[in-house]
């Protein structure tokens, strides 16, 4: 197998973030024909086919492959020239493409990026996705780093433990008494309206399963943000599981009840990130793990 060139990479990387061959001519101020014929080169370098030619364009696993190494290149080779001083003044700072959950990015995540030190020149694109889903985006090579709730190491990457994020099923006084017949019980939840982050949030469900022995039919809110989750629970619109850290000031300001107190819910945390030298990510992981130790439960 022939050795991949940096333009080749380059390309890659550019037609599947801009999801198409013009989109990316555009950015490389290259002809759509030039882009074309680079990844043409790179999949016979491969021996592989590399893109499937959708709308948008995507990567197929083997390249998935090579785009997470185009991205750990292009992440080194910033660095590199920023630790010997070759960068201009006015040259981007390295970019860290993460994937959080919206319910750590909400409440404890961010104090890890701002603990990051000062003299590192780095920005942070945020990818958010459901804890049980953000190790998909490790695979892929879209992100560096991952809070995911799978222990299990994404290949080429490295696994260690954060912590626990608590949840509190929670409803306000007023659905309490309008849904629940003024009575925080988890047995009267069957047909009272839910809230749920999205279409892949099961921690609801999971939840009333665990309690009662089956599955809630009930009408669901599909609220996508993790302060107007909380703010939708407050207003009444459904009962839902918040961490923690929303749920007890409202729960002490008496705008939420716990439906259930001794049956709070644990989601261990993983920190998943690829295992090359890197100083940005290095600092990243450290205090990430700094940040976990106090906002998260710990194990004994």
């Amino acid at each position: 197998m022939t050795r991949f060139t940096m333009d080749q990479l380059d390309t890659l990387r550019a037609v599947v973030d801009e999801g198409g061959f013009e989109a990316a001519a555009r950015r490389l101020h290259m002809t759509q024909s030039a882009v074309s014929q680079r990844i043409k080169q790179l999949e016979r370098a491969s021996g592989q086919v590399l893109l499937r030619r959708s709308t948008p364009v995507a990567p197929t696993a083997a390249g998935d492959v090579v785009l997470r190494y185009a991205r750990q290149v292009d992440l080194l080779a910033a660095e590199a020239l920023s630790e010997l001083g070759g960068a201009e003044p006015s040259a981007s700072p390295t970019t860290l493409a993460i994937a959080v959950n919206a319910d750590s990015s909400a409440t404890w995540f961010l104090e890890a990026l701002a603990g990051m030190p000062p003299q590192l020149p780095v920005v942070f694109d945020l990818r958010r996705a459901d804890q049980q889903h953000t190790a998909a985006l490790l695979r892929s090579g879209d992100v560096l780093a991952a809070v995911t709730s799978t222990r299990e190491a994404v290949q080429g990457c490295s696994s260690e433990a954060l912590g626990t994020m608590r949840y509190r099923a929670v409803a306000s006084p007023g659905y309490r008494d309008r849904w629940l017949g003024g009575v925080a019980d988890v047995s009267r939840l069957d047909g009272a309206p839910m809230l749920v982050f999205d279409r892949t949030d099961e921690l609801q469900h999971d939840f009333v399963r665990s309690a009662v022995g089956y599955d809630p039919r009930s009408p669901r809110h599909h609220v996508p943000a993790s302060a107007d989750f909380a703010r939708a629970a407050v207003l009444g619109l459904g009962w839902g599981m918040l961490p923690e850290a929303q749920a007890m000031p409202e729960i002490d300001a008496g705008g939420l009840v716990e439906l259930a107190p001794d049956r709070p819910v644990d989601v261990a945390l993983f920190w998943q990130r690829w295992t090359l030298g890197s100083p940005a990510l290095d600092a990243l992981t450290e205090s990430v793990r700094t940040t976990a130790r106090t906002a998260l439960h710990q194990r004994p």
